[in-house]
Parts: structure tokens; sequence; C-alpha cells
């Protein structure tokens, strides 16, 4: 499976984004799918996870209430809709897949996305 990250940009303190994950290569409905994020010298951390259906999410505290992590099988694409957005989202956002069960550590991916860049000016 490749995937290809999109929709990263500038944007204002309190504003919004929407990053898409497309695939190809296979279903996307086998993954479970997440998103991570990265930033200079720190190692890459949980965003969002995303189970096979859809039907189950899992947030970083940091997140949680302002982010929204969804998938549309039929399309092949993960979303990461992004809201109220604050100076320390800024990072590249990497999408990932998993083929067993999703997991808030980034070693348990089988597969990534290259990033997408947010930056987020106060």
């Amino acid at each position: 499976v490749q995937l290809q990250a999109s929709g990263g940009g500038l944007v204002q303190a309190g504003g919004s984004l929407r990053l898409s994950c497309a695939a190809s290569g296979r279903p996307l409905s086998s993954y479970g799918m997440a998103w991570f994020r990265q930033t200079p010298g720190k190692e890459r951390e949980f965003v969002a996870a995303i189970n096979w259906s859809g039907g189950v999410t899992w947030y970083a505290d940091s997140v949680k209430g302002r982010f929204t992590i969804s998938r549309d099988n039929a399309k092949n694409t993960a979303y990461l809709q992004m809201n109220t957005l604050k100076t320390e989202d800024t990072a590249v956002y990497y999408c990932a897949g998993v083929r067993t069960q999703v997991s808030r550590s980034s070693a348990q991916y089988d597969f990534w996305g290259q990033g997408t860049q947010v930056t987020v000016s106060s």
C-alpha cells in the first residue's frame, strides 16, 4: 500500500485545516489508520487513529475535542480535520496504516505516507 498525505499549509491560530491520506495499491478498508506528527529533534507523536470500519477512534489528549479522524473506504482515503489550531500543533503530519490492531506506537505501523507540513502562526 502506498499512502499520499496532503492538505497541510500555513494557518493562523484558531483556524482549521483538513489533511487527506489517499491510498493506492490495495483497499484501505483492510487497514487501521492513524496520524502522527513530528517536530525537529523530537520523536514522532501519536495524534489519532481509526479502526478499519471507522467505528472506533482514538485521540491524543492534546488534540481531543479539536481534531477528528475519519475515513471513506469507498474513496480509499483517510482524513484528519483539525480545528482550533494552536501554534504547538505545528509539525510534519504523517499518515500510517497497520494490518492488525491500531496502536499509539509508531513502531506498530506497516506503511507510511511522506508527510505534510502544518504551520500554525500566532
